[in-house]
């Protein structure tokens, strides 16, 4: 196993139980940090193609996994793909698919399976903004894509991926949903609906897999500068607006998604499932 690692000093308080994958300890008394949270798992990540999922699958791969990055923009994919491989981090595969789409979810979780022999992770992170709409003007074509790519789409994933996760004893599914489900901003009522429900599904799936070894949790990240928030933005309301309602005073990353990402992904949280861990900076308070 390549690990990245460093020397590091012991901490003060030191706590075998909390550190054990992370450091260890060396002939000579050094102490070595371990980066490798991740190392071998087979992952899916959908919208990996920019944004967080982007950030995501460069975090997971630099961690040790196996990714296979998903995107309805092909090209996208293959381009996160190809930083990944410039950076020299790991091993990474691009696949083009629609999340809402039952036979495209299908394919690339077979091809997953085949190219890796397993999915020990399937993060269902594609998604799609809604721009600020007086509920009345929201169209049902408007609404029902909304639920398509942004709930819909983790239903079929998992629908596909617990088969095989059963039969290996175990995996992660890891949810995107968003504060607008937890503290809803005005206009977008199709979008929080569809997180909202992002979130009992999270737990409903939490509860229904825990027997097989499946732990499933959820992301809830504040506004990410992305290229996609500028179109949450409303009449009077600018991405700087939206910062300023954020305690810690800033618009999350995308790698402060990835981070958490990473953890509910690791077996470092193996005693979490069902929870919705918000990103928040603060907001959700």
């Amino acid at each position: 196993m390549n690990l990245s690692e460093k020397n590091v000093t012991q901490p003060q308080y030191y706590n075998s139980h909390l550190y054990s994958n992370f450091v260890r300890y060396i002939e000579g008394g050094t102490w070595l940090l371990l980066t490798m949270m991740l190392d071998d798992k087979a992952a899916v990540i959908t919208g990996a193609g920019s944004g967080m999922g982007r950030a995501t699958a460069r975090l997971f791969v630099e961690r040790g996994a196996r990714v296979a990055v998903v995107d309805i923009d092909g090209d996208a994919a293959v381009e996160t793909v190809s930083n990944i491989e410039d950076a020299g981090d790991g091993t990474a595969i691009a696949m083009s698919g629609d999340v809402s789409d039952p036979g495209d979810v299908a394919s690339f979780i077979e091809r997953t399976v085949e190219t890796f022999g397993s999915i020990d992770v399937l993060h269902n992170n594609a998604g799609i903004p809604q721009e600020s709409t007086p509920v009345e003007d929201v169209t049902e074509r408007t609404w029902d894509r909304i639920q398509e790519v942004n709930l819909k789409s983790a239903f079929l994933g998992a629908k596909k991926a617990v088969p095989h996760m059963r039969e290996q004893g175990g995996g992660v599914i890891l949810n995107t949903a968003s504060t607008a489900a937890v503290r809803p901003r005005t206009g977008l009522s199709a979008y929080a609906a569809a997180k909202g429900g992002m979130i009992t599904l999270t737990k409903q799936l939490a509860y229904e897999l825990a027997e097989d070894g499946i732990r499933v949790n959820a992301v809830c990240p504040v506004a990410t500068d992305t290229d996609m928030l500028p179109e949450f933005a409303g009449a009077g309301l600018s991405v700087d607006a939206m910062a300023e309602t954020i305690p810690l005073g800033r618009l999350a990353q995308p790698e402060d998604i990835a981070s958490a990402a990473a953890f509910l992904a690791s077996e470092e949280s193996s005693m979490v499932t069902g929870t919705v861990l918000e990103v928040d900076g603060g907001r959700d308070i």
